[in-house]
């Protein structure tokens, strides 16, 4: 990816660029609890998104999108938004750089990812991480980690239309090789947990089917665990327990109260996973996937029909643990598969699949990787 990146810029631009890179992410454990003030547990990947950038002395930016083959130029001014949407997350970090005192200029840019689109590995995320780290480096801006994930959430906020967590951005900024990260989104503390699970591989089984997650869907959760949080008396769901949920039920509606429910036992979760993987008890880890994925299907409803239909095949395959990774609404499930379970399952899981739904999954073997950086 980097030889055929580097190419089409001199092509287009010239000679003299410089390579940076960044992830996409998996997490293990703990969706939907980011906004939430929760924990969350993701790590990096070896897929993500590379760019060439050069600095061309001018107030305009040249970027072209090579797996899309599309250019678009525009200025640095708040007026000056381009009209393509990938183009609103340069643009965006470029904007929120600027917010926080960064003097930035002009540049020229050729971007392309192999991080799977709509698998819910936050290519997004991947792409902010990039101009953010890239823009920082080459300007000298001073910025540091935490901020730089957070230019990419409020990217997305501000110029996307997504009211997502910090989790995407983080794990793409921080990721570390052979290690996930426990965040706590309420206070930022985070802590490298080594994930080197013998005998066992991580998979995701990429349903090729998109839902959108911009409007309402996704906004419309965080709504309810706003709401659930007022009547408790708290900023955010994190620390609630099940007893006052129960206390308060009258006074919420159904809806709001299965959202709660999800989101306060994923946060028990979570603290459960990083006890078993301290003592290697992977069989504890498979198990929590599971709770949370039907917590997501059934309460929080944000699965599909292909993905419950996963999830049921990887139990019956035997597969330690199965859950929807990512927002929702389509995308891919991660999986916990026992070395000599691994071929059955793949071949069972496209086959199934194929049969019923007309199309084989796609297969992305899960490496854990470093986070953004210069190549």
């Amino acid at each position: 990816m980097q030889t055929k990146v580097s190419k089409k810029f001199e092509e287009l631009y010239g000679q003299g660029a410089v390579l940076f890179a960044s992830p996409g992410r998996i997490n293990l454990i703990g969706e939907h609890t980011d906004y939430n003030g929760g924990f969350v547990f993701p790590g990096a990947v070896d897929k993500g998104i590379v760019a060439a950038i050069r600095l061309n002395g001018t107030d305009k930016v040249r970027a072209y999108a090579l797996d899309l083959g599309e250019e678009a130029v525009f200025g640095l001014r708040e007026e000056d938004k381009p009209e393509q949407s990938w183009a609103h997350y340069l643009f965006g970090v470029c904007r929120e750089v600027q917010k926080r005192g960064g003097v930035i200029g002009g540049f020229d840019t050729v971007f392309a990812g192999d991080v799977p689109l709509g698998a819910g590995m936050s290519s997004s995320a991947a792409l902010e991480s990039t101009y953010a780290f890239a823009l920082n480096d080459l300007y000298n801006c001073g910025i540091d980690k935490f901020e730089l994930a957070r230019i990419g959430q409020s990217t997305e906020h501000n110029y996307c239309g997504v009211n997502c967590g910090i989790m995407d951005q983080f794990a793409s900024v921080f990721g570390k090789k052979g290690c996930l990260m426990r965040l706590d989104c309420r206070s930022m503390e985070f802590a490298y947990f080594p994930f080197d699970p013998k005998g066992y591989r991580l998979v995701l089984v990429d349903s090729r089917v998109k839902h959108a997650l911009v409007g309402s869907p996704y906004n419309d959760r965080r709504a309810s665990c706003e709401r659930v949080s007022k009547v408790l008396g708290q900023e955010f769901l994190r620390g609630a327990t099940m007893e006052q949920l129960e206390a308060i039920k009258d006074q919420i509606s159904e809806e709001d109260y299965k959202r709660a429910r999800y989101v306060i036992g994923e946060e028990r979760r979570v603290l459960d996973v990083c006890e078993a993987l301290e003592k290697g008890d992977y069989e504890t880890v498979g198990k929590r996937m599971y709770e949370t994925h039907w917590g997501m299907s059934k309460d929080y409803e944000v699965s599909c029909e292909e993905l419950d239909f996963l999830a049921e095949v990887a139990q019956e395959c035997g597969v330690t643990g199965s859950r929807i990774m990512g927002g929702g609404f389509g995308g891919c499930t991660i999986n916990l598969v026992k070395e000599e379970l691994y071929d059955r399952f793949i071949a069972e899981a496209k086959k199934r699949f194929a049969e019923k739904y007309g199309h084989e999954p796609k297969i992305y073997d899960v490496v854990i990787s470093d986070g953004s950086r210069r190549l």
